[in-house]
């Protein structure tokens, strides 16, 4: 997730009018959280954190107050909070104060880009407010939409009647959540969460649906992300030097996705395609220093700097530099070795001979002439390399990858310095 909370939430769902529970962000003076304790009858005091955090409620994150003393002191203790989830530690930057809604019902909805379906998918359940993992399945429903006619009312109203929810809850809905199709399809929305709606009565004999919080979602690379013209520290967590570096190469032709596994490992592997990333990920464990995906067809001068800063942040301590990926449909092989390759050569011109295990598996176009460019480069330096081919399993070269790194690790190294003329 990219934005969580209703502090951009409520923004952004007032652009299709869709309705939300009031909010005021850090900057709220007493007098305007006041107020609002006096119009709602009570706040939500939750931290602000960048990125998707979850199960901040469970780690008991979210204040309650009633009056301003309470929501001021709550403000005090969460304004800097520190949160842990999974290996995630993350640290608050300010508070919102959001107005309670009073409700009966609550309602989870969100839209997402299914891999399953190969479609966009409406996942909905009126047992909203907590965690949809702990819901049995006879009581979400998901159900796939076709993109071209977008996210239509009977999709909604049948979804609700099958899973037996309240009969008054389902007209209003029906009419409120197509309109989230519409932000999420036209912003470059990937994932659009709302949990949960709860169904207000604000005029009596009818309820609406309230979002009281929100998460989403955007696919960088697309361009229509840029219309809602969001700043660009909304997108940034605490992420290294080196992942700050990559992220911002990122345009539309081309992924740079990256992610430090381990700082002290000892195996750097570039690699291409979602799947082979996958793959090499799990085989290689603690000893991957690097998850990426730089697939997508990148040209030349965007690779030869997404090389230039991997190479840069952690050649010193590889053992294995490890080019790997499936066999492409659309990347130019050559375009992306010759990159990878000058930007080594360069690399080595500037600090000096590295001892380092070259190993290449990959298969696409131009394949031949991009194995011997990168081959080339590889005998100037002086450095060992093994080439693997369209036709090799990929697993196969993965082990090959670990026994270099083994045999690196018992002597090899210090075998290849003293080659080379350096300290291991």
């Amino acid at each position: 997730m990219n934005v969580t909370g209703m502090l951009w939430g409520s923004k952004l769902l007032k652009i299709v009018d869709f309705p939300t529970s009031e909010v005021l962000g850090p900057e709220a003076s007493e007098h305007e959280i006041k107020d609002l304790i006096a119009k709602c009858g009570e706040v939500f005091v939750k931290p602000i954190f960048r990125g998707g955090v979850g199960k901040k409620g469970k780690a008991g994150l979210l204040g309650r107050a009633k009056d301003l003393k309470t929501a001021l002191k709550e403000k005090e203790r969460l304004y800097f909070a520190e949160h842990t989830h999974g290996n995630q530690t993350s640290k608050a930057q300010g508070v919102t104060f959001e107005g309670a809604v009073p409700a009966e019902h609550e309602v989870y909805v969100s839209i997402s880009d299914s891999t399953k379906y190969r479609a966009p998918t409406l996942t909905i359940t009126h047992r909203g407010g907590m965690d949809i993992e702990e819901l049995p399945k006879d009581q979400i429903a998901e159900i796939p939409f076709d993109p071209l006619t977008g996210l239509k009312s009977f999709i909604i109203t049948n979804a609700l009647s099958d899973l037996k929810a309240p009969k008054e809850i389902i007209s209003p809905l029906a009419q409120h959540l197509p309109k989230l199709w519409d932000l999420f399809h036209h912003y470059g929305m990937t994932t659009l969460e709302l949990n949960p709606i709860r169904m207000a009565q604000l005029r009596p004999g009818t309820l609406t649906p309230v979002a009281c919080d929100f998460k989403c979602g955007f696919d960088r690379d697309d361009p229509r992300v840029k219309r809602l013209k969001l700043p660009a520290d909304l997108f940034a967590v605490d992420y290294s030097d080196f992942e700050q570096e990559i992220n911002q190469l990122r345009t539309y032709q081309g992924q740079s996705d990256v992610g430090v596994i381990n700082e002290k490992g000892t195996i750097l592997a570039p690699t291409f395609g979602g799947g082979a990333n996958s793959l090499v990920t799990e085989f290689l464990g603690d000893d991957a220093i690097i998850s990426s995906d730089f697939g997508g067809n990148p040209p030349y001068e965007k690779m030869r700097e997404v090389m230039r800063i991997c190479l840069k942040h952690w050649l010193a301590q590889t053992n294995v530099l490890f080019v790997i990926g499936g066999k492409a449909n659309n990347t130019d092989i050559f375009v992306t070795f010759r990159a990878m390759a000058d930007a080594l050569r360069e690399y080595f011109n500037e600090h000096g001979p590295t001892p380092v295990y070259l190993v290449i598996g990959r298969g696409g176009p131009n394949l031949t002439r991009g194995l011997l460019a990168f081959k080339d480069v590889a005998d100037s330096l002086g450095l060992p390399y093994r080439i693997f081919g369209f036709d090799s399993a990929m697993t196969d070269v993965v082990r090959y990858a670990q026994e270099a790194d083994r045999w690196m690790k018992a002597g090899g190294r210090e075998a290849l310095a003293k080659k080379l003329g350096v300290s291991a």
